[in-house]
């Protein structure tokens, strides 16, 4: 049975940090992606930061220079190192892991149950 589950969210004043952790198990075939996206209320969920099977990465727009997706070596936990926090960063944050489903190269997309991120002004 596949597992996602995060953690380290929490309140924190702006311009504070704080990391969270994702960890991915039971996953049977290769990671292609892990990601983290994010959801304020009355907002559409929307993606944050990726991190492909090469280790290239990616970051939306407003996260960049302050956010950093990285994992570790075994690759199926991920972290998102988040600096410089703004309210506007506010939101539950939930980890993605997509997976390769067959050999024939279809995916499968695995969610956490989320992870509450709040930053006061």
């Amino acid at each position: 049975q596949v597992q996602v589950e995060e953690s380290g969210g929490g309140i924190v004043q702006a311009g504070g940090s704080l990391r969270l952790s994702c960890v991915a198990s039971g996953i049977t075939f290769s990671l292609n992606a892990m990601r983290w996206f994010r959801q304020a209320p009355g907002n559409e969920r929307e993606l944050v930061a990726t991190i492909l099977w090469s280790g290239d990465t990616y970051y939306e727009a407003s996260v960049k220079g302050r956010f950093t997706i990285s994992r570790d070596n075994g690759k199926s936990t991920v972290f998102l190192q988040m600096n410089s926090l703004k309210p506007e960063d506010t939101g539950t944050y939930f980890c993605n892991a997509r997976a390769l489903a067959n050999l024939e190269g279809a995916e499968n997309d695995y969610w956490g149950q989320g992870t509450q991120v709040t930053v006061s002004s």
